[in-house]
């Protein structure tokens, strides 16, 4: 069996922390001078302990613990976390600097507007499933099933409202560069944009 197969779930989606983009960001993404370090608050030797609510198939938490933070991932649905825990089991036995960063993240699974008043974050990270985008070309094949397994995040304010009330230092919502911000919240401390994500940041502490 080749290892593609291996990595292969039956939905088509894949979580590899250990070959494609994601080794190579990790290595020669440019470090914490990218828009999501800088947005967490990795700056000035500063390394806060990280809560990923929406944490997907991982890869912002990968940057951010091979970057030297202790993270902590939420995910409510039972056929992300799988994949999510299959692909940190098969990057742990990869070793070296992968099974490093793959042994400062914790993965959990359950919704995070209950977990998170349980963790006492420091900073916690939001990335909802966005909007869809009405004048862009389809929507890039992974996403399309990662919106499939599960669907819109209608409850993202509400999620976003615990994240504020419990979050020892500042909250980051991850949201599309040139969307509206988010309804039903408080103006954010300020932004951080990169090509097509921008950074919302909501300073707590």
């Amino acid at each position: 069996m080749s290892r593609k197969n291996e990595i292969q779930a039956p939905d088509g989606l894949v979580c590899d922390f250990t070959g494609g983009a994601v080794p190579h960001r990790f290595r020669f993404g440019g470090g914490r001078g990218q828009a999501l370090p800088r947005a967490v608050g990795m700056k000035g030797g500063r390394t806060p302990k990280i809560t990923d609510a929406t944490a997907g198939l991982g890869r912002d938490a990968f940057l951010l613990a091979s970057l030297g933070a202790e993270v902590t991932l939420i995910e409510r649905s039972p056929e992300m976390h799988r994949l999510l825990a299959e692909g940190m089991a098969r990057a742990a036995q990869a070793g070296g600097e992968i099974a490093a960063a793959i042994a400062r993240m914790t993965l959990i699974h359950g919704d995070a507007r209950e977990l998170l008043p349980t963790l006492s974050p420091e900073v916690v990270l939001v990335d909802p499933m966005h909007p869809e985008r009405r004048k862009s070309s389809l929507v890039k094949q992974e996403m399309r099933l990662i919106r499939e397994i599960v669907g819109v995040d209608e409850d993202a304010v509400e999620l976003m409202k615990v994240a504020l009330a419990v979050a020892s230092k500042r909250v980051v919502l991850k949201w599309p560069r040139r969307a509206a911000p988010m309804e039903g919240l408080p103006p954010c401390s300020h932004s951080i944009e990169g090509k097509t994500t921008r950074y919302d940041v909501f300073m707590t502490g």
